[in-house]
């Protein structure tokens, strides 16, 4: 029942997220009542460690589908932090270690996937720094892992969360978390299946570069609007 602890854990860090952090949550599509039915929950805008203070938008009954079902890949760089690493390991009991390459430890994860999984990822596969690049100063780009999830997936909904950045709380490479702040994210729920039907009538390349540029194009129009200021 090791579901139960990170059950448990979750709970914890979405009470702590609403005690110390205000929350400004927009439904761009669908609402609660459509997760129950999601099976693929992307985390767009992909900016600190600290992504999972967005617990706190997550209503309490989710929180135990999300611990008992939620299968989670994950960096290897990450997950072989000493403290970070062993922390992400305890909340996430189904997390999976991956390079960054297409080789056996992504195929791993795909095989992975039951009917019942909910998985869990930032499709961006690295970290906004400060200057609105990845650590390699290359431009923040969704990934094509996205599209071979999807091709095994059969009905459902996806939720996308399009976060408002959390730089103003902890960013990367920063040793000061900053609490009192506001965090922002818009929500949306789409049908799988209606969407990869949309996928792969549209025009362009292949379905993977269409998934990618679909979701770019989206993270480009829906991330909310970010406010410096420190009551942010």
């Amino acid at each position: 029942m090791r579901y139960l602890f990170s059950a448990l854990l979750f709970l914890m860090v979405k009470i702590l997220s609403r005690i110390f952090y205000r929350f400004e949550t927009t439904w761009l599509s669908g609402d609660e009542k459509d997760l129950k039915n999601v099976k693929l929950l992307l985390f767009l805008n992909h900016t600190s460690l600290f992504e999972p203070l967005f617990l706190g938008v997550i209503p309490y009954n989710y929180i135990w589908r999300l611990a008992k079902f939620s299968v989670v890949p994950g960096a290897d760089i990450t997950l072989n932090r000493p403290i970070v690493g062993r922390a992400y390991k305890i909340l996430f009991p189904q997390i999976a270690t991956i390079t960054r390459k297409r080789d056996d430890t992504w195929f791993d994860f795909l095989h992975s996937i039951h009917p019942e999984s909910i998985i869990v990822m930032a499709p961006e596969g690295r970290m906004m720094r400060r200057s609105g690049l990845d650590k390699d100063g290359n431009p923040m780009k969704v990934r094509g892992g996205v599209s071979d999830i999807l091709e095994k997936l059969d009905g459902g909904k996806i939720l996308i969360a399009y976060s408002g950045g959390l730089h103003h709380v902890q960013a990367p490479g920063e040793k000061t978390i900053h609490i009192f702040r506001k965090l922002r994210v818009n929500l949306e729920i789409l049908d799988i299946n209606l969407y990869k039907a949309e996928m792969k009538k549209s025009e362009g390349k292949d379905f993977k570069h269409k998934v990618m540029n679909d979701l770019n194009n989206r993270k480009d129009k829906h991330i909310p609007q970010h406010k410096s200021s420190k009551s942010n």
